[in-house]
């Protein structure tokens, strides 16, 4: 059950990467430079609605229904990509790329789906698993655009209809390879715990809600917030592209690569002292980044795409403790917290260059660690729950 789940979530990771990547460009031609960021936006917000649409059908349909929809979905928004680029009305762009984000949506939940289809005390370390298997999209699909665009131009098409036409191929594959995800039985994980848990506190659990929800949303505000402004930063440097993209690679590999780690600190010690660390890292990394910059300036971004594993995996973890009383009712709220963190990513990918002109990085660093630092006391005062302290059990 997980290589299907794991392959149709690289598959659309390098969809989403090669049109977010070229659809800039095309804006940029087409309309203004200054409208370049915008079909990225649509993305973003279509990935925020698509983490409720994907919730609600995983409660009506189940879960591998849910994820087929949402890469059915992205093949359509594809297919409208690629007619801008080849002369269609440019609105079809913007169109393709909110539609895209429901796959992009599909992807990122399916690691709910991948820890429900395991025992529980290797639940965290299958969610590591789909969220490292997007490293094969974010490094391999920029490594096709050249040659996608050479396939356009092949077929008598414009240069940038290739990459939009690798989108298409890609999400398509995603949708051949959910569908062979058998309908999701979540493995019995001392459900009477959870039920009780959920009866017998609901403060409790409105807690663990909260604070998982606010560790996802911070690390994942501090890392868009300072990405955002390193192209920037490098610009203003007299770094070349070739510069930038090592930097770009360096975070990107801290995003993905070390999450089956994670996964299993996380089934070995429990959530929280995952998000602790999570949450020390992405302010120590800001603090670093805003420092003078040299040999220290991309391993940091590196320790920030790390850091946010941590948070983001971390409080996935915790959230799925949260003790809602059926698989439809978890569903909601997981893809509730989803859509809040990728909302909240649009409005720091808009605020962060105008925090980055106003103070440089120092301003951003400030930033974060005002956001950081209460949530990381927060966290460190609180106890495990009795279904966090379950989880931990060795199963029988």
């Amino acid at each position: 059950m997980l290589i299907p789940v794991v392959l149709a979530a690289a598959l659309m990771n390098a969809a989403m990467v090669a049109a977010s990547a070229v659809s800039t460009i095309l804006i940029a031609d087409e309309l203004s430079p200054a409208l370049a960021g915008l079909p990225n936006t649509a993305g973003v917000l279509g990935t925020a609605a698509g983490a409720v649409a994907v919730g609600r059908w995983s409660a009506r349909l189940g879960r591998a229904q849910a994820l087929r929809t949402g890469y059915g979905i992205a093949v359509a928004g594809g297919a409208f990509t690629v007619l801008a680029a080849v002369g269609a009305p440019v609105i079809l762009l913007f169109l393709g790329m909110l539609l895209l984000g429901a796959g992009n949506a599909a992807s990122l939940l399916s690691r709910y789906a991948a820890g429900e289809s395991v025992d529980p005390s290797r639940r965290a370390a299958a969610m590591g698993t789909v969220v490292w298997a997007s490293t094969a999209g974010a490094v391999g699909g920029p490594f096709l655009l050249e040659p996608a665009q050479a396939f356009a131009v092949s077929l008598g098409l414009p240069p940038l209809a290739g990459p939009f036409l690798l989108a298409v191929a890609a999400a398509f594959s995603a949708l051949l390879a959910a569908t062979r995800i058998q309908p999701i039985r979540a493995v019995a994980a001392s459900n009477a715990v959870e039920v009780d848990e959920a009866q017998r506190a609901p403060a409790a659990r409105s807690t663990t809600v909260l604070v998982a929800a606010g560790v996802m949303l911070v690390g994942h505000l501090v890392m868009v917030a300072l990405m955002t402004s390193v192209p920037v930063h490098a610009h203003h440097h007299g770094q070349g592209l070739s510069m930038l993209g090592l930097m770009l690679s360096a975070h990107t590999f801290g995003m993905f690569a070390l999450a089956p780690v994670t996964g299993w600190w996380i089934d070995r010690s429990g959530p929280r002292p995952v998000m602790l660390a999570g949450l020390a890292t992405v302010a120590v990394s800001a603090l670093v980044i805003a420092g003078p910059s040299g040999m220290t300036f991309t391993p940091a971004l590196f320790v920030l795409g790390y850091g946010w594993n941590l948070c983001y995996l971390g409080g996935s973890a915790l959230l799925t403790t949260a003790g809602a009383n059926s698989p439809a009712a978890r569903a909601k709220l997981e893809s509730k917290v989803e859509a809040w963190v990728w909302a909240v990513a649009a409005l720091a990918t808009a605020a962060s260059t105008w925090l980055f002109a106003a103070g440089g990085f120092a301003l951003l660093a400030a930033c974060s660690i005002t956001l950081a630092l209460p949530l990381l006391v927060l966290v460190a005062l609180r106890r495990d729950t009795p279904v966090e302290q379950k989880s931990l059990e060795p199963s029988c």
